[in-house]
């Protein structure tokens, strides 16, 4: 999957990193989204509500799993630090959909927003690059 990842980003003429930060969520959460978007074409609330919730779970645990495992690559491995950029976005989504997610009932336009969360991630960490963080 990694050689298929960065193939694409030979081919389009992109970094690796962004290519990867697009498709992997796709490719390894594909179950959750197949799952979620079944139950949310059955359009009751609580079907819906389960939708939500498995979606926001997965990433909740994805984001908290990975960037653990990527702080204690770096810690026992010691490997250079230079990734400010991708880290300060990751807790900042984190710290986002937490506060999305206090809401009892979610309308269109939260959903609207939540959507928004991760293209506007990958935008804010080109520009933290650009402004000079790892």
């Amino acid at each position: 999957m990694v050689d298929v990842m960065q193939e694409i980003a030979v081919r389009v003429h992109m970094s690796p990193f962004y290519v990867s930060f697009i498709l992997a969520p796709l490719a390894s959460n594909a179950s959750e989204v197949i799952s979620s978007t079944y139950y949310a074409s059955k359009k009751t609330s609580k079907t819906i509500s389960v939708s939500f919730s498995a979606l926001e779970g997965a990433a909740a645990m994805n984001n908290t799993f990975c960037l653990s495992i990527f702080m204690g690559l770096i810690y026992f491995r010691g490997l250079a630090w230079q990734y400010t950029a991708e880290t300060i976005a990751i807790i900042l989504v984190q710290g986002i959909m937490y506060c999305m997610t206090l809401k009892d009932n979610l309308t269109a336009i939260d959903a609207f927003k939540i959507m928004t969360v991760f293209p506007l991630s990958i935008v804010m960490i080109a520009a933290l690059t650009a402004l000079g963080f790892d």
